[in-house]
């Protein structure tokens, strides 16, 4: 028998550390998981999410990119069996069907972008097909560096808000009793 608690009261009530442990499956910043961890406890999944959202609004250029390392590259199917890493393909799943011609043309946008930027591409991207990342890849190589910290940057708060949603409205098994 398996025991499912409600995971916005098992979030409200674990130790911190647990909670910033799973929060950076969120979002890989120390500093915002330790925010929204003590903002605990929380009366409801969207007070959560505007505390998170209020410090990733906040997180400097350096944090957004040390939370870049955190993810794959768009086409690149993330390995492993941790959340982050079943989040990822979850939200790559557009590019599951991709043929060896649209992953070579992805391919080759992450280096040209990673060469332009110097950090990977970041890209909201559940919901969206290979073609779809493509283009979008294409056409933000146009931007400054500037313009595009901004939308890496918007791009990595959506990311995590999804996710901090998904933590806390998935019900979570407890193992047997």
């Amino acid at each position: 028998m398996t025991v499912v608690s409600d995971p916005l009261d098992s979030f409200n009530r674990r130790p911190s550390g647990e909670v910033e442990r799973e929060l950076l499956a969120c979002c890989a910043v120390p500093l915002w998981a330790r925010a929204v961890a003590a903002g605990r406890p929380y009366p409801e999944v969207e007070a959560a999410v505007a505390v998170a959202d209020t410090a990733l609004r906040r997180l400097p250029w350096f944090d957004v990119a040390a939370a870049l390392a955190a993810h794959p590259r768009i086409g690149e199917r993330p390995a492993g069996t941790d959340r982050e890493a079943a989040w990822s393909r979850r939200e790559q799943s557009g590019v599951d069907g991709a043929d060896d011609t649209v992953r070579a043309a992805l391919a080759r946008a992450n280096r040209e972008y990673e060469e332009r930027f110097g950090h990977l591409f970041l890209i909201f991207a559940s919901g969206r097909t290979e073609v779809e990342l493509l283009a979008a890849a294409r056409g933000r190589l146009g931007n400054d560096t500037a313009t595009e910290r901004r939308v890496v940057h918007e791009e990595l708060r959506k990311i995590a808000l999804l996710r901090l949603r998904r933590l806390l409205m998935t019900e979570r098994s407890e193992g047997p009793s």
